[in-house]
């Protein structure tokens, strides 16, 4: 699979989607979702916002900030794949009172209006975007003047540091192989590749910048294993 290319992203997820939440808990502990928490402790949702998950998947943290921003507040996910999305709506309807709304789109092109959310989140989808600047730059377009936003996925690492032979290693010894049990062996091992294109966390606070964020700051987690992007516009 070429990393970046759009059809091959979006059918990856559509494979993946019935058993891509159970993968995640099982590949990192459940610490996905302890950072994904951590990311919005940061953002600080409030009651009655609007707020935006581009690269949504199965809609865990778009449900997250549904409980946060409800009763008068408004969630749209949006994603590439129709299985995922499927999947985050039948996650929704066991919670009927949550304000959400899914969307079939694209992250860099996504049609909705402008300035119109108070915040967006993105978690591991701007690695599989075919331009990631056009990703942030679609995030700052949609975003209200005084607008926040975050993106959480995994950190560039230096090719010759410890940290990053150790991730080397995770994905190779660790993830492929349990993703290979699940029959998803050709899936993960997209991982690995994807990582050697996407931005460090400077490359990706100076996309933001030109973007016309007012403010960029990426944040390390997990011993430099994972990043956080934070925004302000």
């Amino acid at each position: 699979m070429q990393p970046g290319d759009p059809a091959a992203v979006e059918q990856l997820f559509n494979d993946v989607a019935p058993r891509y939440d159970r993968l995640n808990d099982l590949l990192s502990l459940g610490l996905h979702r302890q950072w994904k928490r951590q990311l919005l402790a940061w953002l600080q949702p409030q009651r009655g916002e609007r707020w935006l998950d581009l690269c949504c998947g199965t809609g865990d943290l778009a449900l997250a900030l549904a409980r946060t921003v409800r009763p008068s507040g408004h969630v749209t996910g949006l994603d590439a794949a129709a299985a995922p999305l499927q999947l985050a709506e039948e996650r929704r309807q066991q919670e009927p009172w949550l304000d959400v709304e899914w969307v079939q789109g694209d992250a860099t092109a996504s049609q909705l209006p402008s300035a119109h959310f108070d915040g967006v989140v993105m978690a591991y989808g701007l690695r599989n975007l075919a331009d990631p600047a056009a990703g942030i730059q679609e995030m700052r377009r949609v975003l209200k003047p005084g607008g926040r936003a975050g993106v959480l996925d995994f950190n560039r690492l230096p090719d010759a540091s410890w940290s990053a032979a150790f991730q080397r290693q995770y994905l190779r010894r660790v993830v492929v192989p349990a993703a290979a049990f699940a029959g998803l062996e050709p899936q993960y091992a997209y991982l690995e590749a994807s990582l050697k294109r996407f931005a460090t966390g400077a490359e990706q606070e100076s996309m933001a910048r030109k973007a016309g964020f007012r403010s960029a700051k990426h944040r390390a987690v997990m011993a430099g294993q994972m990043g956080m992007l934070l925004l302000n516009t």
